[in-house]
């Protein structure tokens, strides 16, 4: 089944402390995220992608599509205070499409094997996320002091892509935009009406950059592509 993916990339990544958005970071001298949009430009499954970004990048954006030949963009939409804020002003784009996906801009390493499992799943499901299993140990903190080790078997690091039926995530962030519920991915907002989100299994590559040690997990990656 086609899809269409979303692209939040209008964060500033104030934590990644480069001085600029960190879309733009370059890995093997191609941007973050050119890496990330040729994923989906390359898969035959995606009808489209949405992408959300910053109006004072909105030119830098433009120039970069058309330098690495990026063909897939349907539509460049101005992103909000919040990433949630973001999708949803690239939910309001979506036309005659059933499945989407939402996908972090600066998560470049996500395969497509992956992506077709989630829209398999989200078929039935109406709602899948990618995710992991947790590692190490998860201790509970309180005031600085570990207090309780939690059982990590049940415990999954959320990853993206997320996918979602249209009219399920729709209905989800305007129900969260009436509320003011502001939730930590698309998903939590998928939950917060008490419907369920199946988990399909990534892979741990499927980083997202948000610091500068991340880089060099990435360039690792890229090596062992290579």
């Amino acid at each position: 089944m086609k899809y269409r993916v979303i692209i939040p990339a209008a964060g500033q990544g104030k934590r990644m402390n480069v001085g600029k958005n960190k879309q733009f970071i370059e890995l093997d001298g191609v941007p973050v995220i050119i890496h990330t949009l040729r994923v989906f430009d390359a898969d035959p499954l995606c009808d489209g992608i949405i992408l959300v970004v910053n109006e004072q990048d909105q030119l830098f954006f433009q120039h970069l599509i058309s330098e690495y030949g990026v063909q897939k963009i349907s539509e460049m939409v101005i992103g909000g205070q919040e990433r949630q804020h973001s999708v949803y002003n690239g939910l309001q784009k979506l036309q005659d499409h059933e499945v989407v996906l939402i996908h972090d801009g600066a998560r470049p390493f996500v395969e497509q094997d992956k992506i077709h499992e989630l829209v398999d799943v989200v078929q039935k499901e109406q709602a899948a996320v990618l995710a992991v299993q947790m590692k190490d140990t998860v201790k509970r903190a309180v005031d600085g002091y570990a207090v309780e080790t939690v059982e990590r078997s049940s415990l999954w690091s959320v990853q993206t892509p997320q996918a979602f039926l249209v009219p399920v995530i729709q209905h989800a962030h305007e129900v969260a935009r009436q509320q003011g519920f502001l939730g930590t991915d698309d998903a939590s907002l998928v939950e917060y009406m008490e419907k369920k989100v199946a988990i399909v299994e990534g892979r741990y590559h499927n980083i997202k950059l948000t610091t500068q040690e991340d880089l060099l997990y990435a360039e690792a990656i890229l090596n062992s592509r290579q």
